[in-house]
């Protein structure tokens, strides 16, 4: 075998059509668009969902929801998850920055410490944002919860 006598199997490449070239070709004429109409005009492009006059699904479908651009989001944390983080590294405190570096939570952020579980540590806990039942969990256990700004 040699390379200059490769060749691809038979039937495995197709020429393309090549269209409007002559009226030979069969593909000449209105070169396959049809008649008027702005389909086969030069330039045209249809517009992304266009359903060639049919409604488009995205208007026949209700719309709904509804989401606040002034809306926070912050990360939530459990109370039973910093437990297991205290019982693996040892704190006695935990920041955004120790949440960050055990993969809990982006660099940029903001935290929300939220309530399930229990927390059998004494530990102060640095966040943005607390819940009402976390701050109580917290405190009962002999630890402090602080809030820190969110910049």
């Amino acid at each position: 075998m040699k390379l200059h006598t490769l060749k691809p199997a038979n039937g495995s490449i197709k020429s393309k059509k090549r269209i409007a070239r002559g009226q030979g070709s069969g593909r000449g004429g209105t070169s396959t668009k049809g008649h008027n109409g702005a389909q086969s005009r030069s330039g045209y492009s249809r517009k992304f969902g266009f359903e060639g006059g049919q409604m488009p699904l995205y208007r026949r479908i209700p719309k709904f929801g509804f989401r606040s651009p002034n809306r926070i989001e912050a990360k939530p944390i459990n109370l039973d998850v910093l437990q297991n983080l205290v019982d693996k590294l040892k704190l006695k405190e935990i920041t955004p920055d120790t949440l960050v570096n055990n993969g809990l939570a982006k660099k940029n952020s903001l935290i929300k410490i939220l309530g399930r579980g229990k927390i059998k540590s004494k530990v102060n806990i640095k966040s943005h944002m607390f819940s009402k039942s976390a701050i109580k969990a917290i405190e009962k256990a002999g630890g402090k919860a602080q809030i820190i700004s969110n910049d």
